[in-house]
Order: structure tokens, then C-alpha cells, then sequence
């Protein structure tokens, strides 16, 4: 028995019917959230590996050396990054962007100081110069692409937007003075009234 309703069209993605105009998540973006649990997992699983082979105390060890460690990493990329600033206001220039290393110094530290045997391994990697300069080409590439191809009302488009009237990105300073005439002798008068 019929009752006359139509069923709706299928859209051939089972389980989309309502999302017709919404595009699909990357899988990358769809089990990023996820990642911050796998870590802590990990981390967790780690240390009860360490503790049942090396014994308590030799965890506990372990996590007092790297936070010192990650102090005092922390502590010179600070005052080296300081010690550059103030060089660089000393002589009227303007600092330079990055500050060098020291960005990722203080990332090293920061993982280094936080309680885990994968953020300690991370941490150790990034205090290598060669590591770093394959983060820093990485993390630039990105920015630069994700900056080029900024959609309208993004982030990355308000920088486009700033340079939209020079393509250079130069900044002209000025000061626009309109020439005003006098009604009764037509001559021009002073920018300023007084």
C-alpha cells in the first residue's frame, strides 16, 4: 500500500543528506583532536615502562633533570633574545624578526620542562641546529603558503588587505594640506587658522 510521499534523492555520500552544502573534513583535521589523548596515552604507558624496568626513583630522577634542564634552556634562549633586543635599540635599528633561534630555544625548554619521556625526546631533537633549521623552513613554507592563499575574512587576508594600495608594502607618511582661499581677495590663505 502507497501512500503518495516521494522519498527524497539520494546524494550518493550515504549519511549526508543534511550536510548537501558543507564540504568533508580532511582526515587530518577530523582525528586532530584526538592527538592530545594519543600523546597522554603514550606518555603514560612510557613512564610505567620506565618504572617497572629503572624503579621508581629513577622516573622521578628523570623528570627533575629535564625540568631543570628545560629551566635553564629557557633561561638563555630569555636572556639571549633580550640581549639581542636591546643591542638592536642601542644602535636605532629594528630587531630582527624571530629573534634568531631563540623562539624555538624556549619551545625546546618548554618541552623539556613539561612531565613526559615523548615531550623530553622532542624537546632534546629541537636543541639540535639542524632540526631547527628544518622546523624553521617548514614553519615559514607554511605561513608563506597559507598567507598567499588567504580567503576574504580570514587571517591571513587582513595582511593582503594591508598592502593592498602598495603592492611593496611601503608605508608613505605624510600630512595633506588643502589650500583654502580667501572669499574676499580670492588669494590663498595659511593651512592653518589662527
Amino acid at each position: 500500500m502507497t501512500t503518495g510521499a516521494s522519498t527524497p534523492p539520494q546524494t550518493g555520500q550515504p549519511g549526508q543528506a543534511g550536510q548537501a552544502g558543507r564540504p568533508r573534513r580532511s582526515a587530518p583535521r577530523r582525528y586532530l583532536p584526538l592527538a592530545p589523548a594519543a600523546w597522554l596515552v603514550l606518555e603514560i604507558w612510557l613512564f610505567t615502562l620506565v618504572a617497572d624496568a629503572a624503579g621508581g626513583l629513577a622516573v622521578f630522577l628523570i623528570l627533575a633533570a629535564s625540568f631543570v634542564a628545560g629551566a635553564v634552556v629557557v633561561k638563555r634562549a630569555g636572556r639571549r633574545a633580550f640581549r639581542s633586543l636591546d643591542e638592536a635599540l642601542r644602535r636605532g635599528a629594528a630587531p630582527s624578526p624571530g629573534g634568531g633561534s631563540n623562539g624555538l630555544l624556549m619551545l625546546a625548554g618548554l618541552l623539556l620542562m613539561l612531565p613526559g619521556m615523548l615531550s623530553d625526546v622532542a624537546g632534546l631533537l629541537l636543541l639540535l641546529p639542524p632540526v631547527q633549521n628544518l622546523v624553521r623552513r617548514r614553519t615559514e613554507h607554511v605561513v608563506s603558503r597559507k598567507l598567499r592563499g588567504a580567503t576574504p575574512g580570514s587571517f591571513g587576508d587582513a595582511f593582503q588587505q594591508a598592502r593592498i594600495h602598495r603592492p611593496d608594502g611601503k608605508v608613505v607618511q605624510g600630512e595633506v594640506v588643502r589650500e583654502r582661499r580667501d572669499d574676499s581677495t580670492g588669494e590663498p590663505r595659511p593651512p592653518l587658522d589662527r
